[in-house]
């Protein structure tokens, strides 16, 4: 049995299922990334993750319920910065993360 890096697996050419797997984890590292930088400085953080369907919804994940709910004021934003980046987007939604034992408490937003 022949032992192999994972750092040549991540780096394998094809269509391999990890492959697909590294190229959409980017995809949505890359998506986050995009609508972070459209918010404000004091939103942004609070978005932890995002993803597209192939239906067109787009998903947000905030940190908090507080901060999801903050989020959903901005779905409208969210789609336009979205449709700037190329992306076709039908609908957002916002989700919670779920929460991780002992981690940090959420901050809550001051209006």
């Amino acid at each position: 049995m022949s032992i192999i890096s994972l750092q040549n697996l991540l780096k394998s050419a094809g269509d391999e299922p990890l492959e697909q797997l590294v190229r959409r984890a980017s995809a949505m590292d890359q998506l986050a990334t995009s609508l972070r930088a459209g918010l404000g400085a004091g939103l942004a953080p609070h978005l932890a993750a995002a993803n597209l369907r192939p239906d067109g919804a787009l998903i947000v994940v905030a940190d908090s319920s507080a901060w999801a709910a903050r989020l959903r004021f901005e779905t409208k934003k969210l789609m336009e910065i979205a449709g700037q980046a190329g992306i076709e987007v039908s609908y957002c939604r916002v989700v919670v993360a779920s929460d991780r034992p002992g981690g940090p408490e959420p901050e809550t937003p001051q209006a």
